[in-house]
């Protein structure tokens, strides 16, 4: 077993993988949003589908995606891992003490992300996969056939059920990276008392700001 094998075994190799694997899931939230944010254009959904072949046909966008899927499955192994070994490793006695002195975030972490998981499928499944494989019509911009996405998240956020489930899965977002955002930079050893109150005010406003956009999308369509 070499070094790498035994970091990555170990309880702080699992926590760093985690934290690296967040900051990149982070950024992917950013870029995603940003190409979500073309569904409030109002040009007919040309923003968006032109921005969805873009990141589908694109070879490094599509490695990309790939890395990120890699990266998704790597954080909700090792957030089980973690979740286990520490329970195991605190008790009930123990697990009494932490309840009471940390925050409700850095407790259910392994809870909120189960959450997360279980939306993740349903909204893989809903766009993902249909843009891949499922028989999505096409639309013609200057000459370019492009897959009518837009016309499949807009009858998706057409379903108050659906909006539904989407707003309170982005709730459960802003609570997952209120704790998630600042405990990455820590492991990381980003822990400064000159810097920790600007990384704390940052993760505060991300978990709030992103989540927040996302889910005003999905309102959005449904109210027009």
């Amino acid at each position: 077993m070499n070094w790498f094998t035994k970091l990555l075994s170990s309880t702080l190799g699992r926590k760093l993988l985690m934290a690296l694997t967040g900051l990149f899931l982070i950024l992917f939230l950013v870029v995603h949003l940003i190409g979500n944010l073309q569904l409030l254009k109002n040009d007919d959904g040309e923003a968006f589908n032109v921005y969805a072949k873009f990141m589908t046909s694109n070879p490094i966008i599509v490695t990309i995606s790939y890395v990120n899927y890699t990266f998704i499955l790597i954080h909700i192994i090792w957030a089980l891992l973690l979740t286990i070994k520490n329970r195991d490793a605190r008790g009930v006695v123990g697990y009494s003490v932490i309840k009471n002195s940390s925050p409700w975030t850095s407790r259910n972490m392994g809870i909120l992300g189960t959450f997360i998981l279980i939306f993740l499928v349903i909204h893989l499944r809903g766009f993902w996969y249909e843009m891949h494989w499922g028989g999505i019509p096409t639309v013609n911009y200057d000459g370019d056939e492009v897959k009518n996405l837009y016309a499949t998240v807009d009858e998706a956020y057409s379903k108050g059920w659906y909006v539904a489930i989407y707003v309170f899965s982005m709730f459960i977002l802003a609570f997952h990276l209120w704790h998630g955002f600042v405990s990455a930079f820590q492991t990381l050893g980003l822990n400064h008392k000159k810097y920790n109150p600007v990384i704390a005010f940052v993760g505060k406003a991300f978990a709030i700001v992103v989540p927040a956009l996302f889910a005003l999308i999905p309102i959005w369509m449904f109210l027009e």
